[in-house]
């Protein structure tokens, strides 16, 4: 029986650079994990991005779970996954309220922010930011993820003044986003989002996530992580802005 797959053939253009640049960053280098649905929304409905995107997320989080199952933050945890968990809540409660065009203004603020916030601002000296700022950022990623799988930013804004050890960095936020990736599978299946044409085709470009994590391994050893990050935000930039422009313009047009 033949598979129900998104017909679109620019879909698959699209996708298949999205996949392996996420794999990269489940792979240690950590700069392009919010890239996967902005890009894909260029071509289909964010929601049907993002539940085409959450089994391979689920996935790719068990691998990045395997290599990094030491070296996370207990501490941390503890502030982050309860208001994680918070996040995904309100954003499962209000997810029936954004049309297409809201959310891809909202990713396009996400991915224009998160470069903006790396690039133009001065990374601060290291600190230990409040409770109150772990709890507002993680929930902040939580509604993200789930709304576009995109809570890297808002955590990284709580976590990078730390200036944790690098592998302490990734194994913390990979088990937070683990558990993350987890909680969301019962609200999509109640949303409806997991339909037969979403699912077949995360299996499909399940083993192009399996080549961009070894990919993003081979990667991490051999290519300067200035020139990665250099690509990846400018890449991120690009696409945030034609998602500001299309969702702003049928918007204004409506």
């Amino acid at each position: 029986m033949p598979l129900d797959l998104v017909a679109n053939p620019w879909f698959y253009a699209v996708a298949i650079p999205a996949v392996i640049l996420t794999g990269v960053s489940k792979g240690g280098i950590g700069a392009a994990g919010g890239f996967a649905v902005p890009l894909l929304s260029l071509v289909i409905s964010p929601v049907q991005a993002a539940a085409v995107m959450l089994p391979i997320l689920i996935l790719m989080d068990l691998v990045g779970l395997y290599a990094y199952r030491r070296d996370w933050d207990r501490r941390i945890m503890k502030v982050i996954l309860p208001a994680g968990l918070v996040g995904i809540g309100f954003g499962w409660a209000t997810f029936r309220f954004l049309n297409d065009d809201w959310i891809r203004v909202l990713l396009g603020l996400i991915a224009c922010g998160f470069v903006a916030w790396n690039v133009v601002a001065e990374l601060p000296a290291p600190a230990q930011p409040t409770r109150l700022r772990g709890y507002a950022c993680a929930a902040g990623a939580g509604f993200t993820s789930f709304v576009a799988h995109a809570g890297g930013p808002p955590l990284a804004i709580y976590l990078l003044p730390m200036r944790l050890d690098k592998a302490l960095y990734v194994g913390t936020t990979i088990i937070f986003f683990t558990a993350i990736n987890a909680a969301k599978i019962v609200p999509y299946l109640l949303l409806g989002l997991f339909d037969a044409r979403n699912l077949e085709t995360a299996v499909v470009l399940l083993p192009i996530a399996v080549a961009g994590i070894l990919f993003g391994i081979w990667v991490r050893k051999r290519l300067s992580t200035a020139w990665f990050y250099r690509i990846a935000y400018a890449l991120m930039l690009a696409t945030g802005a034609k998602l500001l422009w299309d969702g702003v313009r049928h918007l204004l047009a409506a």
